[in-house]
């Protein structure tokens, strides 16, 4: 059976999560116990230097980066499809993706650092939320705008834009900022919660998400240490949060990606 290295929050692992189980592929998941600790002795990190979820297993053949992933699952079971057969229609799907893995995800990223992390408080942790509500509507606008009159990305079939998509609006509307409702992308996001791969996806999300509270303080302590990586990092300075990110190299509760400097 295939393994999946995973943390149910990763907007990155829940993607393949619903491609796996849009395809019926079985699949086993674990959390890697070394999973943001700096330690190298693990079969996690043998496969992905990165030190980095998802990382599939399929046998001998390791893969990591989600979209290189999906690739690797859309070609290894073709059916159902998730790409359309048009190279425009294709083109469309992975630059939805792909707005959504950097500018999205480091939005709501930052949103968690807030919210679960308190990195900032008071008036600039104000000042830093503002920016995330704005920017989430931004994101929201330009994907309303991309999803158009069709129930789904792809128009009348449900695939890979949606598989991607789905993790990051559903992150926002846990965090109270979710599309308005009725409109086309929250009906969206409704018809989407029905699907059994997505549900059951959203579902361990949830899960997870009501136990961050429990871990906020080994990750704040340094117990284990946040990735801050290219758009997060970027979006951190961008929304004012550049003394948040001194304060973490100061407190050695954030790391940059593989290799790390000595």
């Amino acid at each position: 059976m295939l393994l999946l290295y995973e943390h149910p929050l990763s907007s990155y692992v829940q993607k393949v999560k619903i491609a796996l189980r849009e395809k019926n592929v079985p699949f086993q998941a674990e959390v890697p116990e070394s999973f943001g600790t700096g330690r190298t002795d693990s079969d996690f990190v043998a496969a992905n230097p990165r030190a980095e979820v998802p990382v599939l297993v399929d046998g001998d053949t390791k893969v990591f980066e989600s979209t290189i992933i999906l690739e690797y699952i859309e070609e290894r079971w073709p059916e159902p499809a998730l790409l359309p057969p048009d190279p425009a229609a294709r083109a469309f799907a992975r630059m939805t993706e792909d707005v959504c893995d950097t500018q999205y995800e480091a939005i709501n990223w930052g949103f968690g650092e807030l919210l679960w992390f308190r990195r900032a408080t008071g008036e600039l942790g104000d000042r830093m939320r503002e920016q995330a509500a704005r920017q989430t509507r931004t994101m929201q606008d330009w994907l309303t705008t991309r999803l158009g009159a069709g129930p789904w990305f792809g128009g009348d079939r449900f695939g890979w834009a949606d598989a991607a998509v789905a993790p990051m609006v559903n992150r926002s509307v846990h965090y109270g900022l979710g599309p308005p409702q009725g409109s086309p992308l929250a009906l969206w996001h409704q018809r989407l919660r029905e699907r059994p791969s997505v549900a059951q996806t959203f579902q361990e999300f949830e899960g997870a998400a009501a136990r961050m509270a429990e871990a906020a303080n080994l990750y704040t302590t340094g117990g284990r240490r946040r990735e801050y990586r290219d758009h997060r990092l970027e979006w951190m300075i961008k929304s004012g949060g550049i003394d948040v990110v001194l304060a973490g190299l100061r407190d050695s509760n954030i790391r940059f990606p593989w290799p790390e400097a000595s």
